[in-house]
């Protein structure tokens, strides 16, 4: 049986950049994405030869293209189980592997005759099944019947990484330099390291040097785009994303990433379009499903003018610097060594913090009082506004359970929705995160039920929860 790709992939994409002016991407032939080359492709896993890696790369990115495309392939690998040449047994293992049946591929790669796609298959499934020194060992293997070399150290240097052993994928790739500006996914592959280091920008810079040797390399527009959106940066996020939809039939991930920017910008309708994109081709994706309910709602949501007008003059009576204000020598240099610059900062200290402040005394008090009262505020206005911590929190946290609280949310592993709408509430610890409501974060404008959801999944990993006003 012959699989291959159906129109409706191909279709589907066009439909989305047609919807971001995106069009004319499609249209240059001298420039054909993946996405395309794998449309003019026929792949049969199962023919009597077996198809190159490239072919199979190609083959596996249309199978998750569409749930109908993984379930016609799913019956094919089926139909082929009971097969017992070696190359039916070494095809039905690189398709359960494709399908995510990892523990299955390797059983039954284990038992295919040995050659260099049966070795490196092995690797990959045991790399998802966290059998890091397995799978090196397998690497390994595959040089011994004519493996690349490059090929084989890139991949090693990604197990080591996803092993978090980065010593040991510094020195897989520093053996590599000699493909510096020669190699996409030598740049790749280094970003990928250091960014799991902690060295962003780094990272950025070699995924843009993968850019400029292959404009079409997915993984490293996908990790950039990323990058680029948690740097604030969002402009040239959405550009990246919008890259990565016109070279790939259905790139779900990108969609949605894509679909939050445009939210967040006001752009319901070019976000819904994304949505709808993932699920024409995925109509059970949980987080598409969610997430379109969500940005119905954005579009419903009354916007009160007179509110935010209201809330503005107020921001920016806050933010007004103390120096405009007549006050004796003696109360302006207090208040500047205790870096009170503002009137906002006024707010946020008592009356017996600043009287216990030297030199500040009674006759300075009543200078600060009478400004604020002039303007209808008073010290320790914005302290009563925060919310103090509930008993119930506090009898439930122990000491050790001090260090998750002093975590921060960034290092939660939030998607960006999420991430941004924690950091509107100003949101920085688990244990800020920990006194909010569900209707408190619900209030935030953009926040809906799949980030919810998400955070109080990840919180419970933790053995905690958001606060209940029961």
């Amino acid at each position: 049986m012959r699989f291959s790709v159906l129109s409706v992939a191909k279709s589907q994409r066009l439909k989305v950049l047609k919807f971001l002016r995106q069009e004319t991407i499609f249209m240059e032939q001298t420039t054909q994405p993946q996405g395309s080359q794998v449309a003019e492709a026929q792949v049969n896993l199962f023919a009597d030869e077996l198809p190159s890696m490239d072919y199979i790369t190609k083959l596996s990115h249309f199978v998750h293209s569409t749930e109908a495309n993984q379930m016609k392939f799913a019956e094919e690998v089926q139909a082929n189980m009971s097969r017992t040449s070696p190359k039916a047994i070494l095809a039905v293992g690189i398709g359960l592997f494709i399908l995510g049946r990892f523990q299955e591929a390797v059983d039954k790669l284990q038992k295919a005759e040995d050659r260099k796609e049966k070795f490196i298959y092995l690797a990959f499934a045991l790399r998802q099944l966290g059998k890091f020194d397995e799978a090196i060992q397998n690497l390994q293997n595959s040089l011994k019947y004519q493996a690349d070399p490059m090929y084989i150290s890139l991949e090693k240097a990604a197990t080591y990484r996803h092993a978090k052993n980065f010593e040991a994928a510094e020195k897989e790739l520093n053996n590599l330099k000699v493909f510096e500006k020669v190699s996409a996914e030598y740049h790749y592959q280094l970003g990928r390291l250091q960014e799991m280091q902690g060295l962003y920008e780094e990272a950025a810079d070699n995924y843009k040097t993968a850019l400029e040797l292959a404009p079409t390399h997915q993984r490293a527009l996908f990790h950039l785009a990323f990058r680029c959106d948690l740097s604030g940066d969002e402009e040239a996020a959405i550009d990246y994303y919008k890259q990565i939809v016109a070279g790939s039939p259905v790139y779900a991930s990108a969609l949605l990433n894509l679909a939050v920017l445009y939210e967040d910008i006001g752009q319901y309708d070019k976000a819904s379009a994304c949505v709808d994109a993932v699920l024409e081709c995925h109509p059970n994706h949980q987080r598409a499903i969610l997430f379109k309910k969500d940005i119905e709602s954005s579009k419903t949501m009354l916007y009160d003018e007179e509110k935010e007008k209201k809330k503005s003059r107020k921001d920016h009576m806050l933010e007004t610097p103390i120096s405009d204000f007549e006050l004796s020598v003696r109360s302006r240099n207090c208040l500047k060594k205790m870096n009170i610059e503002t009137i906002g900062d006024l707010l946020n200290i008592t009356e017996a913090e600043l009287l216990s402040y030297k030199n500040f005394g009674e006759t300075s008090l009543r200078e600060v009082k009478t400004i604020l009262e002039s303007k209808g505020l008073r010290l320790g206005m914005a302290l009563e506004e925060k919310p103090s911590p509930p008993q119930e929190v506090s009898d439930r946290i122990t000491t050790e359970d001090q260090g998750v609280l002093n975590k921060s949310v960034d290092d939660l592993q939030l998607s960006v929705r999420s991430r941004k709408c924690l950091q509107k509430l100003n949101v920085r610890t688990v244990g800020d995160l920990i006194r909010r409501t569900e209707a408190e974060l619900l209030g935030v404008k953009n926040f809906g039920v799949t980030s919810l959801n998400e955070i109080k999944r990840t919180l419970a990993n933790f053995g905690l929860a958001l606060r209940s006003l029961d």
